[in-house]
């Protein structure tokens, strides 16, 4: 038996996401826990899964609120480390008249970027059935070295491994490298978690079965692909089967953030524990309605981590 079902490694960030204007007419921002990977640690505990994180924030009043909603989520925050020097990392949302959001950060450097390789707990890492990941840990020398250490771990104890680029063009010198950390990320996956936009950028094709070729062929270990298409659903890639789902749009959108994070830790609520050799069709049928069902609900609100839907929640809206 695994202490943890999924533990995650990457950024811990205040999102100041719009939120109406003063009366003054400035725009208002309000400060909300973010950061994908406990985005994803977040909505899996809500479906009852126990969940670690392991990252960095500054010792200030935003990293001591960060801690604070890991553990009303439920998520161990035991190594959650608190930089003495550097602050926490921003990032400004700004939703465009398109639905599209524009980031902002400030991340020069950031606490998230101090991680090193020798903070890494690998019993922790060795005691999950997968592990979680993303590309902001990959932008900086230091903290990339950190977690090719817990990929490392993560390979050499047959953890499942699970990757979801989550592209920030800004925070990246060029995005040459991006590309490059993206094609390390698939060499370690066996689950790659990867948006519309992503896989295009990555890839240089517009259809999207095309990508997922372009990517299969170069990187046959990844056993399941999830690619999120925004308003027009997801699929899932698996051996021989293409699965679709069409999305749940809503009249009370307010804004995306969070909606990929909510779809992934939902698709690793449904394969955590299984054999990734022995998924059906009605079975990935199933959990893309039920990731598309939370992420449709996740726009309805401000935020992410500290507001993901309840698992009732999540199947009403599928009723």
């Amino acid at each position: 038996m695994k202490q943890y079902d999924v533990t995650a490694l990457g950024e811990l960030l205040i999102d100041y996401t719009e939120n109406g204007v003063s009366a003054q007419g400035n725009p208002l921002f309000e400060a909300n826990p973010g950061g994908a990977p406990c985005n994803v640690l977040a909505m899996l505990g809500k479906l009852g899964h126990k969940t670690a994180f392991i990252g960095k924030v500054g010792e200030d009043a935003f990293g001591r609120q960060l801690k604070e909603a890991l553990e009303n989520a439920g998520i161990d925050a035991s190594h959650l480390y608190m930089d003495k020097e550097v602050h926490t990392t921003l990032a400004l949302v700004h939703t465009l008249a398109n639905g599209d959001r524009d980031f902002s950060f400030y991340r020069n450097p950031g606490a998230d970027m101090m991680l090193t390789k020798e903070e890494i707990p690998e019993n922790v890492i060795k005691n999950s059935r997968i592990f979680h990941f993303g590309t902001l840990s990959m932008t900086h020398e230091g903290v990339r070295a950190a977690t090719l250490r817990a990929l490392a771990v993560a390979k050499e104890n047959d953890v499942t491994i699970s990757f979801d680029p989550n592209l920030r063009p800004p925070l990246w010198k060029s995005l040459d490298d991006a590309r490059r950390q993206v094609l390390t990320g698939l060499s370690y996956c066996d689950i790659l978690k990867i948006s519309d936009n992503e896989i295009q950028w990555l890839t240089g094709e517009e259809d999207f079965d095309a990508g997922v070729r372009w990517i299969r062929e170069r990187y046959p270990d990844i056993a399941l692909l999830l690619l999120s298409m925004g308003r027009e659903g997801s699929r899932a890639y698996y051996g021989d089967l293409r699965v679709e789902v069409p999305a749940f749009l809503r009249r009370d959108t307010v804004e995306t953030t969070g909606a990929g994070d909510t779809f992934c830790g939902c698709m690793l609520h449904a394969v955590c524990g299984q054999d990734l050799r022995r998924l059906t069709k009605d079975g990935l049928k199933q959990a893309l309605t039920f990731a598309n069902a939370a992420a449709s609900l996740i726009t309805t609100r401000k935020g992410a981590l500290g507001v993901m839907p309840e698992r009732d929640e999540i199947l009403a809206a599928i009723k």
